[in-house]
């Protein structure tokens, strides 16, 4: 391209003219995308440098094909494109087509990997509390020395909860706890799917070792009195988002789209949208675990009701059953 330049002193000075031009609009875009009210005059303006790009990036792979001036104005010219034709933004409208409509969508096109992780998941609980009930002292590779020590004493860590932190700073540690976890299952993913198959299992062993230990010394009805509240919507979540992850995965494996970069980035568009939502669910998970969990003037059948209750509410969010008039209406 340099040789070109050098023999075509039309060409240069053709480059030399646009290039401040190019650079104003570049500039332009990025006010464009940052913010969310533009006057009239920024708008024509950024028409007028959508049709500037257009003109001059056919004429770009003309003369210059495959060369970094041209590969500049695609960027470009795509940016625009993306800015001028974005449709407007409603945030009640959006919300509401984002639960109706996209999350139930997901969860259909997720449906195999999400039985896939529960069943793993449940496996794992299985085998960790049959390899601590029958072999006690395996339960140090699963549980930290602090929970040993505690359950051997005949104490669970959850009966002075209350009188560490209040309701609302343990919630909101609690929740940012599990967004953490969830957020680490879907992007293991990424691992080719194997860096959720571990974290996944590794989980549920730690959660069938705990029950297995705690059951052994006679702790395991106020272990589970608990979770009773949380527990349900909290694991059936983390499976949830191990089934983003096995998406991911599934993306770089066997890509459905044209490039295995595109269909990975269309897993991760679609994955983000579904995590968000499972943000929301442990949100909620994390107040019932601060305010009801600990608290024991809560009986077992409220315990139950509270858990079994947000679960089924949960799932017809998930499932979209919630919006059923809507989706009758779907050829």
């Amino acid at each position: 391209m340099t040789q070109r330049l050098q023999n075509d002193p039309g060409l240069r000075a053709w480059l030399n003219q646009r290039a401040a031009l190019w650079q104003q609009i570049e500039a332009r875009l990025g006010k464009l995308a940052r913010g969310k009210r533009h006057s009239i005059e920024d708008a024509n303006a950024a028409v007028q440098g959508y049709r500037a790009l257009a003109h001059d990036l056919s004429m770009a792979r003309r003369v210059l094909p495959g060369s970094r001036i041209t590969r500049y104005l695609e960027t470009n010219y795509r940016r625009a494109h993306i800015l001028l034709t974005r449709p407007a933004h409603h945030f009640f409208s959006d919300l509401l087509t984002l639960l109706r409509d996209e999350i139930p969508a997901i969860t259909r096109e997720l449906k195999g990997p999400i039985y896939a992780v529960s069943a793993l998941f449940v496996l794992a609980i299985v085998a960790g509390a049959w390899l601590v009930s029958t072999h006690l002292e395996l339960a140090s590779l699963f549980l930290s020395e602090e929970t040993i020590n505690q359950v051997e004493a005949g104490k669970l860590w959850t009966d002075d909860a209350l009188n560490v932190l209040p309701s609302a700073l343990m919630s909101i540690q609690i929740f940012t706890n599990n967004i953490v976890v969830a957020c680490f299952a879907a992007v293991f993913g990424v691992l080719f799917g194997l860096g959720t198959f571990y974290f996944m299992t590794l989980n549920g062993l730690m959660v069938g070792a705990l029950f297995a230990f705690t059951a052994h010394h006679g702790l395991g009805w106020r272990l589970l009195a608990f979770t009773a509240a949380h527990g349900p919507v909290e694991m059936t979540t983390i499976c949830l988002a191990g089934a983003v992850g096995v998406s991911l995965g599934e993306a770089l494996v066997r890509p459905q789209l044209a490039t295995r970069l595109a269909s990975f980035q269309a897993a991760v568009f679609r994955g983000a949208k579904y995590i968000a939502m499972c943000i929301v669910l442990l949100i909620v998970c994390g107040f019932i675990e601060g305010h009801v969990s600990p608290d024991s003037s809560y009986p077992m059948w409220s315990r139950l009701v509270i858990g079994w209750g947000w679960w089924l509410i949960a799932m017809c969010l998930v499932t979209g059953r919630l919006w059923r008039p809507h989706f009758r209406q779907e050829p």
